[in-house]
């Protein structure tokens, strides 16, 4: 009998190519046999300190998430740290993370300018820069900054869907623009630019600006209602927006008056305002609103209520921010679902740039995530609403794209 002899490179190449080869785990820093380690930085302190329970709210969710078993076996290790809304301060977190910590990847960092400071450090560290938690454009830019990724509608497009309701309903307003003088605030303003196209010289009366360190916004309110303004775009994080729907009321005046979605809450915006002040006000929703009693009884909302109860009990069941981190942190855990064994960094992005038609059950009917290669802005449609003194209502359909 003869033995055929078979050269070893063939038989390398015919085990590199078996199920069993092929299906080897493969782990970057961060992620093992039994943890995916992820950081983030959050505002638990300072000027935007509202937006801490976002924070908080993804801890939460990740603990039930290892409660129920983690993912794909593997149990969740949320680092989180507080940069007071500060660049600086996000510089140094964000290298504790990546450098110390070795996380796996940063997730969530919250607001324009502290993801600003470390955006191209984190693409020259090939790290991801995950669903950043704000909603300024640049952040859709896979072709220069392939390891950042978005989540949330960007602000140019809202304010673009505002002006085409002005121009709808208000042509010959008088619009003042009062704006954070950052990329963030900027943003929106380029948006209501960009939406009203030639007549926005005419249109916009006046634009002012406040810094984050300011202690309040109310000169700014003054200088807008001086102007003959009938309409008000207010461009501000929460603080602040609570300062300009009340300084606006107090002094009298009733512009239609525009507040950008990052600061809707009822609980860190509204209720401090005074919630007479804030009749009228109009803004966007892409989440249910645990306010709103179109979802009382909505199985979502239910669900989260439990998990908010038995999680995160100080945190506030009126806060759409819990919502938004719950909704967001899905997203995530999906993400890493879809990562399956290759836990690099490379397959995590590749992975999140791959939601085809994903829907969390938070999200308005009809919205839904859709991301590619090309295409790094999971949500793209919003719906106008309304607050009635209550709670707000939304009308209208769901516009983007």
């Amino acid at each position: 009998m003869k033995f055929k002899l078979v050269p070893i490179a063939a038989l390398l190449a015919a085990a590199l190519a078996s199920p069993t080869a092929l299906a080897q785990k493969k782990y970057d820093p961060g992620a093992s046999d039994s943890e995916i380690k992820i950081g983030n930085t959050n505002p638990y302190s300072g000027p935007a300190s509202a937006y801490g329970t976002i924070g908080k709210t993804i801890a939460a969710y990740f603990k039930m998430v290892n409660d129920q078993g983690g993912i794909n076996g593997r149990k969740v290790n949320f680092v989180t740290y507080d940069d007071g809304y500060s660049p600086p301060k996000t510089v140094e977190m964000a290298r504790k993370l990546v450098e110390q910590d070795q996380v796996l990847m940063l997730f969530q960092t919250l607001g324009t300018p502290p993801n600003t400071a470390i955006h191209k450090y984190m693409n020259t560290k090939k790290v991801p820069q995950s669903f950043v938690a704000t909603g300024a454009t640049k952040w859709n830019d896979p072709r220069n900054f392939p390891w950042t990724i978005g989540w949330q509608p960007n602000y140019q497009t809202e304010g673009r869907i505002y002006a085409a309701y002005i121009l709808k309903n208000k042509p010959n307003a008088k619009i003042g623009i009062l704006y954070q003088n950052d990329d963030y605030g900027k943003d929106y303003v380029k948006g209501m630019h960009d939406g009203l196209g030639d007549k926005a010289k005419t249109m916009i009366v006046k634009e002012v600006s406040y810094e984050v360190a300011d202690p309040t916004v109310d000169s700014q309110i003054v200088q807008l209602q001086a102007s003959g303004a009938d309409v008000f775009f207010n461009v501000t994080t929460p603080k602040f927006a609570a300062q300009a729907i009340r300084k606006a009321y107090d002094i009298g005046w009733k512009p239609m008056h525009f507040l950008n979605n990052v600061s809707v809450s009822l609980a860190t915006v509204l209720k401090p305002a005074g919630l007479e002040k804030s009749v009228g006000l109009i803004s966007t929703a892409y989440l249910k609103d645990p306010t709103d009693k179109e979802w009382t009884n909505d199985p979502a909302i239910k669900k989260w209520e439990a998990f908010m109860k038995k999680y995160y009990p100080e945190g506030s069941l009126l806060d759409p921010s819990n919502v938004y981190a719950y909704t967001v942190a899905s997203t995530l855990h999906e993400v890493l679902k879809q990562s399956g064994d290759n836990l690099t960094r490379d397959n995590v992005m590749k992975q999140a740039a791959n939601l085809k038609g994903f829907a969390v059950d938070t999200l308005i009917p009809g919205i839904k995530m859709n991301t590619d290669q090309g295409d790094y802005a999971p949500i793209e449609s919003v719906q106008l609403m309304k607050f009635s003194g209550t709670q707000w209502e939304r009308f209208g359909a769901v516009m983007g794209k």
